[in-house]
């Protein structure tokens, strides 16, 4: 494993591509610290979050001076640069193509369209008091359907995991943006056996590591509940 300080990650666990990064560093024991930044309290526009990456956004990664923004690449990074086991990011050009395949497809089919879904279902009506707009949700579900398909028929089709035989950082990042809608008390994958059967593999090959980074959903899944 390569040496240095301790990686340090910015996140933010009720973002998707943060618990993603999570998972990764649990699973591989990666040395690293985690320090929060709750965008609920608008930390990521303070001066000191905003020199450490100007687009305002989490995950961000510094690894020994070296400053990284944006998931795919920082999962990319992660697993290229230490010892990690290869199915995480295949050697293999063809393998590794596939991955990089779906990571392309999913910043504008599994990430926008399953965020969505949760943004209208929860995010909006908190900060707004506002009852959920129906027909806009009616409409995001509808274009997630769509994308569930394809990664039904396109990705997963009949081997276990998005890329192959073994999980990789494709199946984190989607298993994550799939897991969001839970925080509004919805499973997407309700009525999709074959996803669930993918989900619930994702979930054992990275065992505890999933529900940790998921704890702070989970949480507000259940707080909401108990308001109902």
């Amino acid at each position: 494993m390569a040496t240095g300080r301790l990686v340090e990650v910015y996140l933010d666990l009720l973002s998707q591509p943060c618990r993603a990064v999570h998972i990764l560093l649990t699973c591989t024991k990666i040395p690293h610290k985690v320090r929060a930044v709750a965008l609920r309290k608008g930390e990521h526009r303070t001066p000191t979050f905003t020199k450490l990456n100007p687009m305002q956004k989490v995950p961000v990664m510094v690894d020994d001076g070296f400053v990284l923004t944006e998931s795919d690449a920082i999962l990319k990074y992660l697993t290229t640069k230490y010892d990690v086991p290869e199915h995480w990011y295949p050697r293999q050009p063809e393998r590794r193509a596939r991955v990089d395949e779906y990571t392309a497809w999913h910043h504008t089919n599994t990430r926008p369209h399953a965020a969505k879904v949760f943004i209208l279902e929860v995010l909006l009506p908190a900060q707004s008091g506002s009852p959920v707009d129906e027909a806009r949700l009616n409409r995001a579900l509808s274009d997630l359907d769509d994308t569930l398909d394809k990664l039904e028929s396109m990705f997963l089709r009949r081997q276990p995991f998005l890329c192959g035989d073994d999980i990789t950082v494709a199946d984190l990042l989607a298993a994550c943006e799939l897991t969001q809608p839970l925080g509004g008390g919805r499973d997407v994958l309700k009525e999709r056996p074959q996803l669930q059967r993918w989900r619930s593999r994702v979930q054992s090959a990275v065992g505890e590591a999933f529900d940790e980074a998921h704890s702070v959903l989970y949480a507000l899944r259940d707080r909401r509940r108990a308001r109902l």
